[in-house]
């Protein structure tokens, strides 16, 4: 498996896009050896170019405040999933921590990173013993998971927790494709409409977090609510009739502030999901305010649960329906999704 890995990872970042291969090297030195090495995953071109400028100027303060303590590694990405590649790289060469800067893609990316043919990367390698922490300074168009905690979107606060080096292990949702590929999310992964809508947001990016509405209002444009079959923790299967969207949360918010599922929590080693049935066009007009205060829950035509597993399929006959995770879309159903619990170490 090692052997895999290693080859899968001559993606071979080059010099001048990280650092992140100078860490062994860097070791070397009696200066540095007794510091700790922090990678930090930079998407430049996050947010129409406002990642990038942002992070130029928070620099300076991030080597200052860490610079002490920890050896600071820039690493760049040049592309889609760029960032999963850094990360491995990254974890294998023995980096202590990895922090995304960026919002909820980046993030996405950076913990996808983290793991490799369904296990940790560190396990691969160096045994259980290894640990590599998360950390996310948010800099991005959306920063979703970070509204689960309750920060904002304050990058030098988010340089202060890092500093503080307080970490807490959180648990990472699991998605497995329709085609057996693996996936891995965060925040939230969810079903039909709002799949279809956050896959049309991404086209929209140049308008900021008015990118979520424009998408939501293009998923519209033909949408139909259809049966889906589910299967709840290794259970019978069941059909929900009219199925708007299913959200599964291992955070609260999504879709730039919308609190879809509004009890799910990090730590807590279990999924919630929140099944809307039957929503109309104007129902997301006049009860849009509770979808993101969170008080949609008390709709009688939506459902939420908490679970471990989850298996989700079209109904015979039904047409492709949209499934993404952290905003990134992963293709169409049939998934199933489980809970990784208390996987990752992330910076609190």
């Amino acid at each position: 498996m090692a052997a895999a890995l290693q080859k899968h990872c001559v993606f071979s970042l080059r010099a001048e896009q990280s650092e992140t291969l100078d860490l062994l090297s860097d070791r070397a030195g009696s200066t540095s050896r007794s510091r700790k090495d922090f990678v930090f995953v930079i998407n430049p071109k996050g947010a129409n170019g406002r990642t990038g400028r942002e992070w130029k100027k928070l620099l300076p303060y991030v080597r200052s405040r860490l610079g002490q303590q920890y050896n600071v590694h820039e690493s760049f990405t040049s592309g889609p999933s760029h960032a999963v590649n850094i990360t491995r790289e990254a974890i294998r060469e023995g980096a202590d921590a990895v922090i995304a800067v960026g919002g909820d893609g980046t993030l996405h990316e950076v913990v996808n990173g983290f793991f490799w043919a369904g296990k940790p990367v560190c396990e691969l390698d160096k045994g259980s013993n290894c640990v590599t922490t998360l950390g996310l300074i948010p800099l991005g168009t959306g920063s979703d998971f970070a509204r689960t905690y309750g920060w904002k979107n304050d990058p030098h606060e988010a340089t202060e927790r890092i500093a503080k080096g307080l970490s807490s292990k959180i648990d990472i949702g699991f998605i497995t494709g329709s085609g057996g590929e693996h996936h891995y999310f965060i925040n939230v992964a969810d079903i039909h409409l709002s799949a279809k809508a956050g896959y049309y947001s991404s086209t929209y990016k140049t308008f900021g977090n008015l990118c979520y509405v424009l998408g939501a209002l293009r998923a519209f444009i033909g949408h139909h609510n259809l049966d889906l079959k589910i299967k709840v923790d290794e259970k019978d299967w069941k059909v929900y009739d009219k199925v708007t969207a299913l959200c599964i949360g291992n955070g609260k918010f999504f879709g730039g502030g919308m609190k879809i599922v509004p009890n799910a929590d990090p730590s807590s080693g279990n999924m919630e999901v929140v099944i809307l049935q039957d929503f109309k066009w104007y129902d997301f007009v006049f009860k849009l305010y509770k979808l993101y205060n969170g008080s949609h829950l008390s709709e009688p035509n939506v459902e939420s649960k908490s679970l471990k597993s989850i298996e989700v399929a079209v109904v015979e006959g039904e047409g492709d329906i949209y499934v993404q995770s952290d905003g990134e879309h992963l293709g169409f159903l049939p998934m199933k999704c489980s809970i990784l619990p208390g996987v990752i170490d992330f910076f609190v």
